[in-house]
């Protein structure tokens, strides 16, 4: 498995918009090489006769049922608003049109 070089590091930072320094650039690259290393000695881990499964344990649903309650009256809902437009929620742009 080839290692994760800087690069890589940057160009995932890039597409994360984060700004890493140089030291955590080269500590980034080493830390995800020793992951994959890691997954490429659980690729030689005899599983032949190991059923496939979603989960290790049992699992049932444990979720209630899905009934229609109560609502939040506009107000109620925006209370705790930091901003507000009229009857909705205001957020500041997150994209440019030059981002894509």
């Amino acid at each position: 498995m080839p290692k994760i070089d800087e690069s890589e590091v940057r160009r995932i930072a890039h597409l994360s918009r984060l700004n890493p320094t140089d030291d955590e650039v080269r500590l980034f690259a080493d830390q995800l090489s020793a992951v994959l290393e890691y997954m490429e000695q659980l690729n030689e881990v005899d599983t032949t006769d190991v059923p496939p499964t979603a989960h290790a344990l049992p699992v049932r649903n444990v979720f209630r049922d899905d009934e229609p309650g109560g609502c939040l009256t506009p107000d109620e809902a925006l209370a705790a608003a930091p901003a507000r437009d009229g009857s909705f929620f205001a957020v500041p742009k997150v994209l440019e049109q030059d981002s894509v």
